[in-house]
């Protein structure tokens, strides 16, 4: 994996990435004091992102995963689905980062079917210029232009989910 990074260079520093994720978690703190919240995880590339946004969230909370593919142009798929109950609670959508918007677009419309008590979404990297369908993150750690990004849960054919930071191609 060391040969991949040759290529690349850094985009996001890990310091960078945890400066991110404590603002976030800060935010989501404040709009949800005094209560619980249910934290959903889109598999694989939410992991990283999930698991150090939980633990800078001080609020009681529980967590759950999901996992759905959306090969292209033929439908979302869920490969596993929820299995705690959402109904009127406050849940919250962490994705890695949002690019066409198809699944996650699915995935929200699945979970509101379940009546939450409300529904937000937090992305630590918001790429609207690829947007497909109107969605929109309720928490952003930062936007950026359309560029392919791996490191940090993000993957090209599965390689570099590990990399503290995140990278782009070098062009």
């Amino acid at each position: 994996m060391g040969r991949m990074r040759d290529g690349m260079i850094s985009y996001l520093s890990a310091d960078e990435i945890d400066e991110m994720v404590a603002r976030l978690a800060k935010e989501i703190e404040q709009d949800y004091e005094g209560q619980e919240i249910v934290l959903i995880c889109p598999l694989k590339g939410s992991v990283l992102f999930i698991a150090d946004l939980m633990r800078k969230i001080r609020l009681p909370q529980s967590i759950d995963f999901v996992h759905l593919t959306s090969p292209k142009r033929k439908g979302v798929k869920i490969i596993k689905d929820i299995s705690i109950d959402i109904t009127d609670k406050h849940v919250l959508i962490i994705e890695e980062i949002i690019d066409a918007g198809r699944t996650l677009s699915f995935l929200k419309q699945r979970l509101i079917a379940s009546r939450p008590a409300s529904l937000k979404i937090a992305s630590l990297l918001d790429k609207p210029a690829r947007r497909e369908l109107p969605i929109k993150p309720d928490y952003v750690g930062k936007t950026i232009d359309d560029r392919f990004v791996i490191g940090y849960g993000m993957d090209s054919e599965e390689k570099g989910r590990n990399y503290r930071n995140i990278y782009i191609f070098a062009q």
